[in-house]
């Protein structure tokens, strides 16, 4: 796990290049403190940067790596996995290794297939490959996005890096909030392939982009080369029985986590309250020799803390689990800095918790932990995949069972009612098109995009007066992966392209992890099970009132009978509303960040509109008003700190 830049122009390197790859190298060296390289070919023009994290291999693997002939070198942040047997396989067909590093396969894999290497990669990864031959430079971004990479082509040059604070080191690329990205993280849902700033564009996963010299330009080829892909209706008729899928699913996931404790450093667990976690961690501790560390985040309210659920997996499976208490100091402490290292905005301080926790895991000397994200994207998790489940995936014959489904469901989750799910039914236009229904995920940030809009400046406000940021999410969604899927699919893919990538993966993952100098590893998004999910029919993922139905089955003996049994709860930090010193807290935050002179300065909001909004959340005793407006008060904080840091030149804030 490393963190990458670069940049290219085709005429050529002049003076400062040498400075300015080491300033995008200094800006992430959080996510590579172990050591750092550099390639600078002047003559014709590309620099690449590397800031190293050592997992695997940790003696030879200092990159760039190069070929013997000079022609090729990479630099790669993330991890390949099932690099041994690739590595074996290379050898008996003539190739020859520098490094004991799983980045190097990279570079066989290319010389051998071609830009087809990459569907011979397994894990989360992002590289640059330079072909000195075919004046060529290759940006390649894993399948779910894992790993972020961020780039701008501009003046007919090519800037990349791992964050976006990498790009902004360098000299010629200038920090600049977008406007349209603002109105978009106030819904909480970006553009895929957007960044916050303006001119910095997110690679997209299972996406390459392919720069080539030609005639002293750029010619720029964009390519995806793999994406989700349902099964049309029809194509599962017949298919394998309901035990099958079961054995399926559970070969895959044995198979992703025995992959994931391959490291030259010691591996361990996040282990929450839920079955993912628990899933992984059983898993994990029946291939360890020795008692796996579980490192759980406990909260000061009984209603979001799942750590008693924690401790009886852990005493279960004999692992040694290690517990941090997160209370109002921890997650306002440190929210600064958890934005500094997301780029983007969120709605809840369960990315700083999770920031806190990775500091945790960090400070015990661990450098990777196996994780439970993707699983409710892959089996059907999420209240408001259940939801359209019972809406558009079940035959009118079943109409008495679906009421009966959704008001159990709504009740479930009601303390997540104005984030999680919406009260009302919520309604666009451009996914009713695309989906023939908004999927429910969307909802609740339709109606948040309703009070967030009226907080513009007028200035912003006529700017975006024709921008449809709704729209704009659906434009970039390929509908041929929709078209005659099963309603349930849909919502998945939809979700899988937008908030896994932009949250999830992002203030929720790597962002956070990494900003610790620690590696995180989603077992269950190895392309290879997802794979196997996609081939799993509806009704198994989605079973009655029980989501993850296969997964629980596949898993079941591993997983306390208590944990089999219980239903999805989302797993959130509790929101400033909740106790006195959270509301403390973050009155603290919106008094330096909210104020009138701060929101002036950014320029994105009229300060008498968010005075009139804040005065309102203050005073707000309906709990499902009080969600979506907390979520919306962290979205605005979040874009003025933004500006403060990066905009207005305050830079990296202390301890960062």
């Amino acid at each position: 796990m490393c963190g990458i830049a670069g940049f290219w122009n085709p005429r050529g390197l002049h003076g400062g290049a040498q400075e300015a790859l080491g300033a995008m190298i200094e800006a992430q060296r959080h996510r590579g403190p172990d050591g750092s390289g550099r390639l600078l070919d002047e003559t014709r023009g590309v620099a690449l940067g590397h800031a190293r994290l050592s997992i695997v291999d940790l003696h030879t693997g200092d990159q760039p790596i190069r070929s013997a002939d000079d022609r090729l070198a990479v630099v790669v942040n993330g991890e390949f996995y099932d690099y041994k047997r690739a590595r074996a396989d290379l050898m008996t067909r003539g190739a020859r290794f520098r490094t004991k590093s799983d980045s190097e396969i990279a570079l066989h894999l290319y010389r051998r297939h071609g830009l087809e290497f990459v569907d011979r990669l397994r894990g989360e990864f992002a590289l640059a490959l330079w072909d000195a031959a075919e004046d060529t430079l290759l940006l390649v971004r894993d399948r779910f996005g894992i790993r972020p990479l961020f780039f701008r082509l501009h003046a007919g040059r090519l800037y990349f890096g791992s964050e976006v604070k990498a790009l902004l080191a360098h000299p010629d690329v200038p920090a600049r909030l977008d406007r349209r990205a603002a109105l978009n993280q106030l819904m909480h849902t970006m553009v895929p392939g957007s960044s916050a700033f303006e001119g910095i564009e997110a690679l997209e996963p299972g996406s390459m982009l392919v720069a080539r010299r030609r005639g002293g330009r750029l010619a720029i080829e964009r390519r995806r080369y793999w994406d989700l892909d349902f099964p049309e209706a029809g194509e599962r008729d017949g298919g394998p029985s309901d035990r099958a899928h079961v054995d399926a699913v559970r070969e895959s996931l044995v198979e992703s986590v025995a992959l994931r404790l391959e490291a030259d450093v010691p591996v361990g667990c996040y282990l929450s309250g839920g079955i993912d976690s628990c899933s992984i961690l059983g898993m994990a501790s029946g291939a360890m020799q020795s008692p796996v560390k579980a490192f759980t985040i406990s909260f000061d309210h009984d209603d979001y803390d799942e750590s008693a659920i924690a401790r009886r997996m852990a005493r279960s499976v004999g692992a040694d689990q290690d517990t941090i208490r997160v209370g109002a100091d921890e997650l306002y402490d440190h929210y600064e800095r958890t934005v500094w290292h997301a780029e983007r905005t969120f709605y809840n301080t369960l990315g700083v918790a999770k920031w806190c926790m990775s500091r945790h895991v960090h400070e015990a000397g661990y450098k990777t932990v196996i994780t439970g994200e993707g699983s409710d994207e892959l089996f059907g998790g999420y209240p408001a995949f259940k939801r359209d489940m019972f809406l558009h995936g079940l035959d009118e014959s079943d109409a008495d069972s679906r009421r009966g489904l959704e008001a159990s469901l709504v009740e479930a989750n009601r303390l997540f009612r104005g984030a999680i799910l919406a009260e009302d039914d919520e309604r666009h236009e451009a996914f009713d098109a695309l989906c023939g229904f908004t999927p429910s995920w969307l909802q609740p940030w339709l109606a948040t995009l309703r009070i967030a809009r009226p907080l513009l400046s007028d200035d912003v406000r006529e700017e975006l007066a024709e921008y449809d940021p709704v729209a704009a999410i659906a434009e970039k969604i390929d509908a041929s992966k929709l078209r005659g899927r099963h309603a349930l699919d849909r919502a998945q893919y939809t979700w899988s392209k937008t908030m896994l990538e932009g949250q999830i993966l992002n203030w929720g993952g790597d962002r956070v992890d990494m900003a610790n100098s620690m590696e995180s590893r989603p077992a269950f998004l190895d392309h290879r099970v997802a794979e196997t999910a996609v081939r799993v029919p509806p009704r198994l993922r989605i079973r009655g009132n029980v989501e993850k139905w296969v997964v629980r089955e596949a898993m079941r003996g591993v997983l306390p009978k208590e944990l089999y049994e219980r239903q999805k709860f989302a797993f959130m930090a509790p929101p400033a509303h909740t106790d006195e010193a959270k509301g403390r807290r973050v009155d603290r935050l919106v008094g330096t960040h909210l104020g009138r002179d701060a929101v002036l300065d950014a320029g994105l909001f009229d300060p008498d509109r968010v005075a009139r909004f804040v005065r309102d959340y203050r005073e707000d005793r309906d709990p499902v008003s009080l969600t979506r407006k907390d979520a919306l008060l962290n979205h605005l904080l979040c874009l003025q700190i933004l500006h403060r840091r990066f905009v207005a030149g305050e830079g990296r804030p202390a301890d960062a």
